[in-house]
C-alpha cells in the first residue's frame, strides 16, 4: 500500500500538501498577529514612540545649544576682529603722524643746523680774521721795534763815530742853554 500512495503522489506531480491552521489562520496570519501584537505593545505598554520623540527632543536641544554656542563665538570673534581692525587702523594713523612729525623735526633740526653751522663758519672766520689782525700787528710791532733798535744802533754808531767829547761838550751846552 505504501508502494500504491507513493506510486500516486509521482503519477500525480508535486501534491501540496495541507497546511495546519488554528483559528482559521495560517503560519503566515500568525505571523501577521504577533507582529501586531508586539507593536501595540511597543506603542502603548512600552511607550517606545514616547521614549524616541524624547530622545529626538533632548538631541536637538543639544544640537540647538551647539549651534547657539557656535554662534556665540562666531560673534565674538567676529568682534575681536572688528576691534584688531581698528587698533590695526588707529596704529596706522599713528605711524603716519608719528612719521610726519618726525620729518619735520628732522627738516627743523636740520634748518637749524645750516643755522648753527652758518654762525659757527661766521664765529670761526672773525676768529681767524682777529688772529691774523693780531698777527699782523704784532709783525708790524716787531718790525717797528728791530727798526727802532737797528735805528737806535745806527744812530749810536753814527754818534759815537762822528762825535768826540768835545763835541759832546758843545751839545750839552746847547741843551743846557735851551732849557733856561
Amino acid at each position: 500500500m505504501h508502494t500504491a500512495l507513493i506510486a500516486l503522489i509521482e503519477a500525480a506531480g508535486e501534491v501540496a500538501a495541507p497546511e495546519p491552521k488554528l483559528l482559521g489562520l495560517d503560519a503566515e496570519g500568525w505571523v501577521y498577529v504577533g507582529l501586531t501584537i508586539f507593536l501595540l505593545l511597543a506603542l502603548f505598554v512600552a511607550k517606545a514612540p514616547k521614549k524616541i520623540t524624547d530622545a529626538l527632543d533632548a538631541r536637538i536641544a543639544d544640537t540647538r545649544k551647539a549651534l547657539d554656542e557656535a554662534q556665540a563665538i562666531r560673534a565674538e570673534a567676529e568682534k575681536l576682529l572688528a576691534e584688531a581692525k581698528a587698533k590695526t587702523a588707529a596704529v596706522a594713523e599713528e605711524t603716519g603722524a608719528i612719521l610726519a612729525q618726525a620729518e619735520a623735526e628732522a627738516k627743523s633740526l636740520v634748518a637749524q643746523a645750516e643755522i648753527d653751522v652758518a654762525a659757527l663758519i661766521g664765529r670761526r672766520t672773525q676768529t681767524a680774521q682777529d688772529k691774523i689782525a693780531a698777527a699782523e700787528r704784532a709783525a708790524v710791532a716787531d718790525v717797528r721795534a728791530r727798526a727802532a733798535n737797528a735805528a737806535t744802533a745806527a744812530a749810536r754808531k753814527l754818534i759815537v763815530d762822528g762825535h768826540g767829547a768835545v763835541q759832546d761838550k758843545a751839545l750839552v751846552s746847547d741843551a743846557i742853554t735851551t732849557l733856561n
